[in-house]
């Protein structure tokens, strides 16, 4: 095909019709009257080089030649409206120095003694929301962008920010994210005046639903959520409104969001939803009323549940007797008829049916506590000394504690706090005990100060090779003594010759949440090991950060 010729046309549109068609197919326009030298001195021997020259000399010029629009009446009254007031305490100016610096960071401090301080940041956030302070204003476009690019940080930044992150999202589109995001009204800052709010700025007020008819997924998401921790009974009747015609994966996290405030003022809708077309919509309809002990659907699994599992005469032994069959019935309340793991099928069964049903059914029909239940011997109802059925038994509690967050069977199912045997001096421990389902989502369960005990006690006998998940569970920042078994567990780890990469996925947390306090104790380890070793520069960096961790909180007043 030979090639098109060019016409005579805008420059950039032809420059963009060339790069798509190739030069080979349409050639380049050749140098008219009025081009500039430096259009005029392009060397068009190789037409390919010659097109991305001509591109930059067109993007230069255009952007150069460009004339601000004429601004409108809307733009002119949002523009002549100032930003309301904010009422809070500004930050002390060390305090806003580091801020500066933390949103300034791209990356690690200065090399081999700092950790990255972007991962700082969201420690920081909480600690100066928390405080009641504002931001200075200069501070507020850095802190919004940093949020843009970091959905991790909004909620604690768009706090931050206040009425005048509110008003600057209003006035531009990059921080539009503002106005949608879901947060507790900053301390000190006055409430919106009517459901625009006092800038003017399209609040995302409860009772306003613009968002959830015409907004992103996203959006929607977090309208429904905000609503239903505000009116659980207005976010149910909002999904309701729409839910035919939700497609199947918004159906899905929709159904989510109604965790927060379920009540078996849900049940209804629930149970209407076991029925949807979509599997895991069923399956998470399912989940949720399991979660509900006074559902219909608890009830009929407490019903299959009293069928597979019984206490023997003797009260030494849990008899278990797995389905025979998933019946239609089984399935509609969520049990699929194949393991997706390919587990044997009654065992998938029996197990789908245990973690569904209410744990209040165990100790009120046997009159045994968790702990006496889970101590029994298990049976197969057919064989007494047939304990094949026991694992399975013991996970599907555990499962259920998690879901239902019950705590005493979260507590029994863990077991007492690990202690060391008689003169071991602990971290020597192969694994950790079996048995407990899943350690760290049941650990999860537990109020906060237990969760920190029970993990300093694992880590004191077992070190840190399995203690990675169970520290995540725990809240940040550590307590002291969970922080300081952290760092006996390291020492013991750089005196046995272990490399600190064996452990980098706890010493990446160490240096988010290990308590301040410990810097002493780690720089002393620093100083103790081979000066030219990874240990010494691991410890170097970690007591660097908890250093910067320190004073990021004392200026703050935490």
């Amino acid at each position: 095909m030979p090639p098109t010729a060019p016409t005579p046309t805008d420059p950039w549109e032809s420059l963009h019709t060339t790069a798509l068609l190739g030069t080979d197919r349409r050639p380049l326009l050749p140098p008219a009257a009025g081009d500039s030298v430096a259009h005029l001195a392009v060397d068009r021997t190789d037409p390919a080089t010659a097109l991305l020259e001509l591109a930059a000399l067109e993007t230069v010029r255009r952007r150069a030649g460009a004339r601000p629009a004429p601004a409108g009446e809307a733009v002119t009254a949002l523009l002549a409206a100032p930003a309301p007031e904010d009422h809070r305490p500004e930050l002390p100016t060390p305090a806003a120095r580091r801020l500066t610096l933390l949103l300034g960071s791209r990356g690690a401090g200065s090399p081999g003694t700092l950790a990255n301080l972007t991962e700082l940041l969201p420690q920081w956030l909480a600690t100066a929301r928390a405080r009641g302070f504002r931001p200075p204003a200069a501070a507020v476009p850095a802190l919004l962008d940093a949020a843009r690019g970091r959905t991790e940080l909004r909620p604690d930044a768009v706090a931050l920010a206040g009425p005048l992150g509110r008003w600057l999202a209003a006035r531009n589109a990059d921080w539009r994210f503002v106005l949608r995001t879901t947060t507790d009204a900053p301390a000190g800052t006055a409430a919106p005046d009517g459901p625009d709010g006092p800038d003017g700025a399209a609040a995302a007020a409860p009772g306003d639903h613009h968002l959830w008819h015409e907004g992103l997924f996203a959006e929607r998401v977090t309208h429904l959520t905000a609503l239903r921790r505000s009116d659980p009974a207005a976010g149910l009747a909002l999904l309701v409104s729409t839910w035919p015609t939700e497609r199947a994966e918004d159906r899905l996290l929709f159904l989510d969001a109604l965790q927060d405030g379920l009540s078996l003022a849900d049940e209804p809708f629930l149970e209407a939803a076991l029925g949807d077309r979509s599997k895991n919509v069923r399956a998470t309809a399912a989940e949720l009323l399991s979660t509900l002990p006074g559902s219909t659907l608890a009830h009929r699994m407490a019903e299959r549940a009293r069928a597979a599992v019984r206490l023997s005469e003797r009260g030494t032994h849990l008899l278990v007797t797995p389905p025979t069959e998933c019946d239609t019935a089984m399935q509609r309340d969520g049990i699929p008829l194949k393991s997706p793991t390919g587990r044997g099928e009654r065992a998938w069964w029996f197990g789908e049916v245990i973690a569904a049903t209410p744990l209040s059914l165990w100790p009120e029909s046997t009159g045994l506590t968790p702990g006496r239940l889970l101590g029994l011997r298990v049976g197969d109802s057919l064989d007494e000394s047939d304990s094949s059925w026991a694992d399975d038994l013991r996970e599907a509690w555990a499962r259920a504690a998690v879901r239902q967050q019950d705590a005493d069977w979260a507590r029994a199912l863990l077991g007492p706090a690990p202690a060391p045997a008689p003169g071991s001096r602990g971290g020597r421990a192969a694994r950790a005990p079996r048995g407990t389902g899943a350690p760290a989502k049941l650990l999860a369960v537990l109020p906060p100060a237990e969760r920190a005990v029970w993990t300093a006690a694992f880590i004191e006998v077992h070190g840190l090779g399995e203690a990675f998940q169970l520290l995540g569970a725990c809240a940040a920042p550590w307590t002291p003594p969970l922080s300081t078994a952290v760092v006996a567990a390291l020492a013991r780890a750089a005196a046995s010759g272990a490399y600190p990469w064996s452990h980098s996925g706890v010493l990446g947390m160490t240096e988010r949440a290990l308590s301040p306090a410990t810097a002493t104790a780690v720089e002393e380890l620093a100083a103790e090991a081979a000066p030219a070793g990874a240990w010494a520069e691991t410890f170097s960096r970690l007591a660097g950060t908890l250093r910067f961790r320190e004073a990021m909180l004392a200026e703050l007043g935490a």
